[in-house]
């Protein structure tokens, strides 16, 4: 129950401060001249925005509080309805956005930002010498957790119980069970590297992806771009070992299941979830504070003349990127912190839908 609570909170501030971390020439996924970005309209909107999503957060927690409190449910019902309490959070904070994002494209078109001005799109051929992403070879670590783990899964395969479990309840016992053999025993490990090898692909792909730059503050944008594809890439990192350690230590627990107290079993998805949310706090933060309304330094470059090539035509919705001639796999999100597909590419989809179709084939079976 504390972690529902501490996730919907986490999620309420995290949408409320979305609107003042991504870039300063993209307000609710529209994109502005950088002579527009203390807009006071635009500020209005964006304040009007956070103020909205915490009293509709407040709301929603003292609902469920007070419905909690005033009928009677078991510990498990209050859990599983509780869970669904952070995606009313977030369903009604999109649907703050879209409206938003409505308002904005009105008021840009009814302003003319971008008529008679010289859009251009501005890269630096020798940026990627100073790109930190962490080399492909690193990802290869939770790859080799995952096949030692097979390896261990197949040497003690006749110390296994009967029953293989296959979901865990929220008290951290296993709820629902099938019948041994060798496919169910190696579910968890293939699963895991399955899981493994898409951070890798995620991470090459992203590292090929374009730098784009803002023409208009060329030295903020770079700093943004630079530290974005570092720490995703350590997050993305870290994630993984950390599913890798969640995985090994569920497959421990059905082997010597007698030898795990319920409270370790409790703690350690809680500890997972609670480590995650802080790798995305560090992540929100460090790049959040450049190149947005957080980052103090004053916009000196560029003319008002040229300003950044107008890209709208290519985000539906401002959320999902469409753009057939961009080579780029991953793109910076235009709401939030962080990486979106282009939709225009297939391989996109191969390595983020594929290795979830697999897992599904392979848990069903």
């Amino acid at each position: 129950m504390t972690l529902i609570f501490v996730t919907a909170g986490f999620l309420a501030a995290l949408q409320m401060a979305i609107p003042f971390i991504v870039k300063r020439t993209v307000v609710f996924g529209v994109t502005i001249p950088v002579d527009e970005v203390k807009n006071a309209q635009l500020k209005q909107y964006k304040k009007l925005y956070a103020i909205l999503t915490f009293l509709i957060s407040v709301i929603v927690v003292a609902i469920y509080f007070i419905w909690s409190s005033s009928i009677t449910l078991t510990e498990n019902q209050l859990i599983i309805v509780g869970l669904f309490m952070p995606f009313v959070i977030l369903f009604i904070s999109m649907a703050l956005y879209f409206y938003f994002h409505v308002k904005v494209m009105t008021l840009k078109k009814q302003k003319h930002w971008f008529k008679d001005r010289k859009q251009v799109r501005v890269s630096e051929l020798n940026l990627r010498t100073m790109d930190e992403m962490l080399p492909w070879v690193v990802y290869v670590i939770p790859m080799v957790i995952s096949v030692g783990l097979v390896v261990f899964t197949l040497i003690n395969y006749t110390s296994l119980p009967d029953q293989i479990p296959t979901h865990w309840g929220p008290d951290g016992k296993p709820d629902a069970f099938t019948d041994k053999t060798y496919l169910s025993a190696l579910t968890l490990p293939l699963v895991l590297l399955i899981m493994n090898g898409m951070f890798l692909g995620i991470n090459e792909l992203t590292r090929n992806s374009g730098i784009k730059l803002s023409a208009g503050n060329v030295k903020a944008s770079r700093v943004r771009q630079l530290r974005l594809r570092k720490y995703t890439s350590w997050l993305l990192f870290f994630i993984s070992i950390m599913v890798s350690m969640l995985f090994t230590f569920l497959q421990f627990t059905t082997l010597y299941e007698n030898s795990v107290s319920d409270l370790l079993i409790i703690t350690m998805p809680l500890a997972f979830s609670a480590l995650v949310l802080v790798g995305t706090i560090i992540l929100a933060v460090k790049v959040g504070k450049k190149d947005s309304d957080l980052d103090i330094e004053i916009i000196e470059e560029g003319s008002g003349e040229v300003i950044n090539a107008d890209d709208d035509q290519y985000w539906k919705g401002g959320l999902f990127y469409f753009n057939p001639e961009d080579p780029s796999i991953f793109v910076e999100k235009r709401f939030g912190v962080g990486w979106t597909m282009n939709f225009a590419r297939p391989l996109g989809y191969f390595i983020l839908i594929g290795p979830l179709l697999i897992i599904l084939i392979v848990t069903l079976l």
